[in-house]
């Protein structure tokens, strides 16, 4: 069985089911939602309960803020665990950086697509490209 890393958003809704499926399949799954040691998750909010509104210098000074450095390296640690990367779509930065890190490192990389997106040419550089969760089991 594999030990997957999901890369998603906060706001996507297809999340908990990816990760609940997989987990029913027998497979480890880190869930950045809730952490071990950390339920609930790293959160801008518990850096700074104003922190849609920082400047770019605010930005940059907590990324090394104590709650930062925590949510990070939880991150982090679960990637160096992790031997396959599951990027759920629709999502952001962070996720797309995570699964870029995974397919660098030569690590199984799935792109699933629950719903219709802009198409990303450069999705092909990742192992499948997948639009159900049945194939998404499937290609693991």
């Amino acid at each position: 069985m594999a030990r997957i890393y999901v890369a998603s958003s906060w706001r996507n809704l297809y999340q908990p089911e990816v990760v609940a499926a997989l987990r029913k399949a027998g497979h480890q799954v880190y869930d950045f939602r809730n952490p071990e040691g950390n339920p609930g998750g790293f959160h801008w909010a518990d850096v700074d309960a104003g922190w849609q509104d920082w400047q770019q210098e605010e930005y940059i000074k907590n990324l090394s803020h104590p709650v930062a450095e925590k949510g990070f390296q939880a991150d982090k640690d679960a990637m160096l665990w992790a031997d396959t990367c599951v990027l759920v779509l629709p999502c952001g930065r962070s996720a797309h950086t995570e699964a870029g890190w995974f397919a660098g490192k030569g690590l199984k990389t799935i792109v699933y697509i629950p719903e219709i997106q802009e198409p990303e040419l450069m999705y092909k550089l990742f192992d499948a490209v997948v639009c159900s969760l049945e194939d998404l089991l499937r290609s693991i």
